[in-house]
């Protein structure tokens, strides 16, 4: 098990945006996201065209359930913020239309993600944290209030 904390990465009046930070690790999944994005030339624009979805959601509409694919199961609120000309994936949980958690990602060159170990893990990675989550919103210890996770600042999650 790797322990893991949830970090704020920005917020507005429409949406709050969160990621997840590995203890031992320098950067953030997001930041290692953008990172791998912005070493592969290819991927740059796409990366450029999620980054930009994801400013837009979070200063005009929030991030309703329209915007992403389901991913992982039916139980779980596993999501990717796909393009429709683009191979380049993030994976997220979509707490509600006003917080998101967003994980890691990367380039699908399967036909689904499970076929990749990198991707798989991504998302296994997420199902963990959001039974994590959920258990914990069910006992009352952490819950959504608007655009923020409160009770979320200071716990430690083995996943």
């Amino acid at each position: 098990m790797t322990k893991a904390t949830i970090q704020s990465v920005r917020q507005t009046e429409k949406a709050g945006l969160f990621t997840i930070c590995f203890e031992g690790e320098s950067y953030t999944e997001f930041q290692k996201f953008i990172i791998k994005g912005n070493e592969n030339a290819t991927l740059q624009p796409d990366l450029q065209k999620i980054l930009n979805a994801i400013q837009r959601m979070m200063n005009a509409v929030g991030f309703l359930e329209r915007y992403f694919r389901p991913e992982g199961k039916i139980r779980d609120r596993v999501a990717a913020l796909p393009l429709q000309t683009s191979k380049l994936r993030l994976y997220c949980l979509r707490l509600s239309d006003s917080v998101l958690i967003v994980g890691n990602g990367g380039q699908k060159t399967t036909k689904t993600y499970d076929e990749d170990p990198e991707l798989n893990g991504y998302v296994i990675t997420l199902q963990k944290l959001d039974d994590i989550l959920r258990l914990a919103e069910q006992k009352g210890t952490i819950h959504i209030e608007e655009t923020e996770i409160e009770g979320i600042d200071d716990q430690t999650f083995d996943l």
